[in-house]
């Protein structure tokens, strides 16, 4: 699939965040939507069930779940198994904490799932000063009982400076458990908005993660790093931002947004409640703003063709502007490695 034909924006996307709930049973200091308590007014189950069947009418091939915490939901088992009669593949963000061998195993009766399970650190002193006490074990018994399951099953870290140099270990843990591993891109949007200067990686962080990442064909990133891999890895898998191209994100009270990260009223694209997703997909002026969206400022780099000017989410949380190029790619970083260089040796 060519750029040029991905930028124009696709019949229906590929695929779609939805995130079913903000309920969750944890508070974890880099949540993207600060989640806790549900919302008043999240999707009924009518309207869930007949978001599915749009899904399925626009021909979406696979739904990513998320939130809050997904199984905090009391109808989402009815709503991945509408998903499953219509042969959409589903994807699963969980904490782990709601699993158990009886629901893994009633999930094990359709090959149309996976989960990825999050954990954020190969140490239980590091993931729990992130995600709270009893976390690494709950998610770590959550892992090997979904290991002997014939589910496709990850592990789901996001990169922080406390985390970083543990990203090998991880890989090595995941390996030890039969599982995969995933490493996603913390951005500053929710509560991780709050605790943005606490956790972010330091340039060198992040440049390190992509040296050791060119060794590791096998770690899943999605196309969050896609400005921060180096060209090796270009190949395997989209090099530009796909949010209202091939991907776009539900909230739990029906807002469609672009992405998971751009969860914000400046960037509803339309309410499910007021409209048909496919009206939305088709005329939303902030979909279409993205489709066009070109990031002037980068063109010149000799990394552009890899990256495309990077993650409009992040330059719009880190300054107010979408058009403004990816402040954490990885020639910003090696800048601001040499700036701090000059700096110190002044």
């Amino acid at each position: 699939m060519s750029n040029r034909f991905v930028e124009m924006g696709l019949r229906a996307p590929v695929n779609l965040t939805w995130e079913v709930t903000y309920a969750c049973n944890l508070r974890c200091t880099h949540c993207l939507s600060a989640s806790g308590d549900p919302a008043a007014d999240e999707l009924t189950t009518a309207e869930a069930l007949d978001l599915v069947e749009q899904m399925y009418s626009t021909g979406v091939f696979q739904i990513n779940f998320g939130g809050g915490e997904p199984f905090m939901r009391p109808d989402f088992e009815e709503i991945l198994a509408a998903c499953h009669a219509r042969g959409i593949m589903t994807c699963i963000s969980t904490n782990g904490t709601l699993l158990d061998a009886a629901l893994i195993e009633r999930l094990s009766r359709t090959r149309l799932v996976a989960i990825q399970v999050s954990l954020d650190g190969a140490e239980q002193v590091t993931c729990e000063a992130i995600r709270g006490k009893g976390t690494y074990d709950d998610a770590i018994r959550a892992l090997r009982l979904l290991a002997r399951s014939p589910i496709p099953t990850s592990i789901n870290t996001v990169l922080t400076r406390q985390n970083a140099s543990e990203i090998p270990a991880m890989y090595d843990l995941a390996d030890e458990l039969g599982v995969t591993l995933r490493v996603s891109r913390f951005r500053p949007s929710g509560r991780g908005s709050d605790n943005w200067e606490t956790l972010r990686p330091t340039p060198q962080q992040l440049l390190d993660f992509s040296t050791w990442l060119e060794s590791r064909g096998d770690v899943r990133t999605g196309d969050s790093f896609f400005s921060l891999t180096a060209q090796e890895r270009q190949g395997l898998g989209l090099n530009l931002c796909g949010a209202a191209k091939l991907t776009c994100c539900v909230g739990p009270t029906g807002n469609v947004y672009p992405c998971a990260f751009m969860q914000l009223e400046q960037f509803t694209a339309g309410s499910l409640r007021e409209s048909d997703f496919q009206t939305i997909w088709d005329n939303s002026a902030i979909f279409a703003s993205l489709r066009g969206l070109r990031i002037h400022s980068c063109e010149d780099c000799k990394r552009f063709d890899q990256c495309h000017g990077g993650c409009p989410a992040v330059a719009y949380h880190l300054k107010n502007d979408i058009q403004g190029g990816d402040p954490e790619c990885l020639e910003r970083c090696v800048t601001s490695i040499a700036d701090e260089r000059k700096t110190a040796a002044a």
